[in-house]
């Protein structure tokens, strides 16, 4: 069962329907719905924090495996708190009615506070965080009071991938600016690595029961290495950076490494895309195939 089938959640259903599982995926978009049904997938398309789609006759039976990888879908703190806590929420409650045996919730490093060229694992502290990171970690909580399976918590970096590249995106738009500070390491994941944690923890040995996982790439860089990288892949003249944060954002994303050996060293995982090199590579590769 996928809740927010959308960039990640759709790339691990159509992975999970090529693996033979029957997958249903709950998503507000009739678009989506019907793109999911071709992949294989039976949708439902319901508001995951409306509770009137827990007595859908596919979801009746409960579930192996649950994923809510649900996005924020706009309207601010408010919109955050529907998604993420009401959703949350949501979910556990459809739970009491239909067994899950392991649930997963994608969450976000943006949960850290620290900044300063701080390593960051999942023992740090995060007491201080404020805003849309607040709620994430509400919705965290709740999860982890569950009294019903397994639960996983994974904390993603930025989101790259195909059809999702917002740096490039910025150079190609030519203007000579990028937001941010090039002196801020950038801390990304790739989808299909994102795919890969989820599967790792759905996978894991019966003794690991649950837990918080920190998923980023190998290779935290400075912002101006990987725009400068880029730049001199497309043939444009490197950018000078604002110093702002980027559209949308409240504030420039701060500058830390966030840890990924838990993943590596409890579970086993390992990202097919170990730095933004290999990654970009790959979709500056499918680009100029398409």
């Amino acid at each position: 069962m996928i809740f927010g089938a959308g960039y990640v959640g759709a790339e691990v259903a159509r992975q999970a329907v090529a693996c033979g599982m029957r997958v249903t995926a709950l998503t507000r978009n009739p678009a989506k719905a019907e793109a999911l049904h071709a992949l294989g997938v039976e949708p439902v398309v319901a508001d995951l924090a409306v509770g009137d789609w827990h007595a859908h006759p596919a979801l009746l039976g409960g579930a192996d495996f649950a994923l809510n990888c649900v996005s924020s879908g706009g309207g601010g703190a408010d919109g955050y708190r529907r998604s993420y806590v009401d959703g949350m929420r949501s979910v556990l409650a459809w739970t009491e009615r239909a067994p899950v045996g392991t649930l997963v919730y994608t969450s976000s490093t943006s949960v850290y506070p620290q900044d300063g060229g701080m390593r960051v694992d999942e023992t740090a502290p995060t007491t201080d965080v404020s805003g849309n990171g607040r709620i994430l970690l509400e919705a965290e909580d709740l999860l982890r009071g569950w009294g019903g399976g397994r639960a996983f918590v994974l904390r993603l970096a930025g989101i790259y991938g195909p059809q999702r590249h917002h740096l490039l995106d910025q150079l190609r738009e030519g203007t000579g600016f990028v937001a941010g500070r090039g002196d801020h390491r950038l801390n990304l994941i790739h989808r299909d690595d994102i795919a890969g944690a989820v599967w790792a923890v759905l996978g894991a040995p019966d003794d690991i029961t649950g837990g918080i996982f920190n998923v980023a790439d190998d290779g935290a860089a400075p912002k101006a290495e990987v725009i400068n990288w880029l730049a001199a892949r497309l043939g444009v003249p490197e950018p000078a950076f604002t110093g702002a944060p980027a559209t949308g954002r409240r504030a420039v994303t701060p500058d830390r490494v966030i840890a990924n050996d838990k993943l590596k060293r409890v579970l086993g995982w390992r990202p097919l895309y170990p730095t933004f090199r290999e990654g970009y590579a790959e979709i500056l590769k499918s680009a100029l195939r398409g």
